[in-house]
């Protein structure tokens, strides 16, 4: 029997990695002849770094950038020297979570530290870049990664723009003689699940810039300024879905970089290889810290279900919480869900003995299936 183990990680609990050897340790108690084989998996979000380098074999790169502010911080990407590619979580430098409250700023947040995680890709050699987007401080359309890159953004007078994405306002002209010549050629994958334009009511400055501090007034400057940068680039992919995503860095890759955009998880499991994995597997064990209708929306389970339906592999998430209309993910290709913490249980203990529990669950589960 081949089971194959393609978890996200279990949020505060567990990796992906971690989350298969506890998988596989509840398999072997039961059935110590089943082979199994570990896939770790990630939607494009947190934790696509460690997923890719631990599948592929490649490791990981610290470097000190700039953060959202343009103060130094370490910085983790992943690089697969066999097949020159990096992955990149552009949270990692820019990201929301690295700037204390009291002192984000989202008017002059820029992305200035993910164009410098691009270079030193490029230092070593990357001829193709995964890059997740999300959970990002910043509203520049990518500006600041672009001037990294060697882009001039200048005013009427010819002077460089400072950063942030209110700056663009007064945008005159876009130089691009100086973008990093390694970039031509370069294939780009954006791991992205927000539809979002770049502009409008739906778009990067109106959904996303309250959540990172923008008051109406700021989200109108910005919604303004970036009208301004996609106006002065005669933009072709302002209205792209994804244009929006990590306040408009998809857009700045789409439009210069000549980025694609998919769905997170799609580009993961193709990136690791799970359709390949999941041939002649009897079943694929899947899970992340809590499940529930939202998994549907382009969650690691439910991307790990799409690919399933495509063999023959039945397919089991485990999850620390189960939402109570999860249920509808039996109707697009799942065939159980199993809640690996009993009812109860303080949170605290339930994220400390998660391993335990998953252990636990995945031997339960074989035991109900085949009576061992």
């Amino acid at each position: 029997m081949r089971i194959v183990l393609a978890p996200d990680s279990f949020k505060e609990s567990m990796s992906a990695a971690q989350a298969i050897s506890a998988m596989r340790d509840g398999v072997r108690t039961v059935r110590p002849d089943a082979e199994c084989v570990g896939v770790p998996m990630a939607d494009g979000g947190e934790g696509t770094v460690d997923a890719v380098v631990e599948a592929l074999d490649g490791e990981r790169v610290t470097v000190e950038v700039a953060d959202a502010l343009g103060r130094p911080v370490r910085a983790t990407y992943g690089y697969v020297p066999d097949r020159r590619l990096a992955v990149i979580e552009m949270a990692a430098a820019a990201g929301l979570e690295l700037i204390p409250p009291a002192d984000r700023d989202v008017l002059v947040a820029s992305t200035f530290g993910v164009g410098q995680l691009i270079s030193h890709a490029l230092d070593l050699g990357a001829a193709e870049l995964l890059i997740g987007l999300g959970g990002s401080a910043t509203n520049d359309g990518g500006a600041g990664m672009l001037t990294a890159l060697g882009v001039g953004l200048l005013d009427a007078a010819d002077a460089p723009l400072p950063p942030g994405g209110a700056a663009l306002t007064d945008l005159h002209r876009i130089d691009i003689d100086g973008l990093d010549p390694r970039l031509a050629g370069l294939r780009i994958q954006l791991a992205c699940d927000v539809t979002a334009p770049l502009l409008g009511p739906t778009g990067a400055s109106a959904v996303f810039g309250p959540q990172k501090g923008a008051t109406p007034a700021g989200v109108a400057r910005l919604e303004a300024a970036l009208g301004r940068f996609a106006a002065v680039a005669g933009a072709a992919h302002a209205d792209t879905p994804g244009a929006g995503a990590a306040g408009g860095l998809g857009f700045a890759l789409l439009e210069f970089l000549g980025a694609t955009s998919r769905p997170g998880v799609e580009v993961v499991a193709e990136t690791v290889g799970l359709e390949q994995a999941l041939r002649g597997a009897s079943w694929v064990f899947t899970g992340e810290g809590a499940v529930d209708a939202q998994t549907l929306m382009g969650k690691t389970p439910f991307g790990v279900a799409q690919v399933a339906a495509r063999t023959e592999a039945r397919v089991v998430i485990f999850a620390g919480r189960v939402g109570a209309d999860a249920s509808v993910l039996l109707d697009h290709g799942v065939d159980e869900i199993v809640e690996i913490t009993a009812a109860g249980t303080p949170l605290a203990e339930a994220l400390r003995t998660g391993p335990q529990s998953l252990t636990r669950a995945a031997a339960d589960f074989l035991r109900r299936h085949y009576g061992c």
